[in-house]
């Protein structure tokens, strides 16, 4: 029976227990073979994971939403939630839900006291939404499937006081060569992905050439993205890759570019440019013009006469 209230799973033992499968030989870290978990019987599932997990799945005959996103997946797919996130999964009407692959899930504590417990922060895709999911070529679903075999082969074997450090490694390896391919990514998709950047090339342009400079101040990153209906680690990191520039740095540059204009063809003092660009205080907006091209907006103006 289907529920608006999400099932939460505090543990990896109640997680295979739900699907069928033998308790887990370690109790914060389990590779699972995606073919021998039992088929979700609701139309439509809603789960919180108190664990991280990492999927690479691939025929995948349902529908995944996650936040406001939905796709849909019948290529070799990874994507990655972080604790407390929920994922809904809806099968296709009239057709049994099928899938392979691999889920790796690990309990915050088994990162306790490791170096990967801070750095795995970092790691933004564990923010993305479901559509940004990573393709994945045969030869990096090769890799993926490796490394998650080889940690589950691990814990497999008998524990001793390397076993953590040993799968720690195999952990970060995963993550590395994850950043990898989602650098690939946004490279090799580029129709979609120059798509994203023109659109928003275009939505600062109206931005800043409307009244909502003045009425709403600067964009934030999140209203950014939301408009462009992607997450905001997704655009940064898609920006970082194609422009070398975060979204907050883009938001900058038009500004600054604004503000030169402003400076440069009008005779508007340097506290009305600044209100007129959203800013409060002229002070900051002088302070963060003289950060981005070194000289005060006065300098500026007076290199100009």
């Amino acid at each position: 029976m289907t529920t608006n209230q999400p099932r939460r799973f505090k543990t990896i033992s109640e997680f295979h227990q739900f699907r069928g499968l033998p308790k887990p030989e370690h109790p914060l870290v389990s590779v699972i073979d995606v073919a021998n978990m039992r088929h979700l019987l609701d139309k439509e599932t809603n789960m919180v994971y108190d664990f991280y997990t990492i999927t690479l799945k691939r025929n995948f005959n349902a529908r995944m939403k996650y936040g406001q996103q939905e796709y849909d997946f019948d290529e070799g797919i990874m994507f990655f939630l972080a604790p407390g996130q929920v994922l809904k999964i809806e099968a296709k009407t009239g057709v049994e839900l099928q899938h392979s692959g691999w889920m790796l899930l690990f309990h915050p504590d088994f990162l306790w006291n490791t170096p990967l417990a801070k750095s795995i922060k970092q790691y933004e895709y564990f923010d993305y939404a479901v559509h940004e999911a990573l393709f994945l070529s045969e030869k990096e679903e090769t890799i993926i499937s490796d490394i998650m075999q080889r940690i589950q082969h691990e814990y497999h074997s008998n524990i001793d006081q390397f076993s953590q450090s040993v799968i720690i490694a195999q952990m970060e390896l995963l993550l590395t060569y994850s950043d990898r391919f989602y650098h690939r990514q946004f490279l090799t998709r580029k129709i979609s992905n120059h798509q994203i950047l023109n659109r928003l090339e275009t939505l600062l342009a109206n931005y800043f050439n409307s009244d909502d400079l003045i009425e709403k101040g600067l964009p934030t990153v999140q209203s950014i993205a939301d408009a462009l209906n992607v997450s905001p680690n997704y655009l940064s990191g898609l920006l970082k890759v194609l422009t070398g520039q975060s979204t907050q740095q883009h938001i900058h540059d038009k500004l600054i570019e604004k503000a030169k204009e402003k400076l440069s063809t009008t005779d508007l003092s340097v506290s009305e440019i600044a209100y007129t660009l959203g800013f409060e205080h002229s002070q900051s907006f002088s302070k963060l013009f003289k950060s981005k091209t070194t000289l005060s907006p006065l300098e500026f103006r007076q290199s100009f006469n």
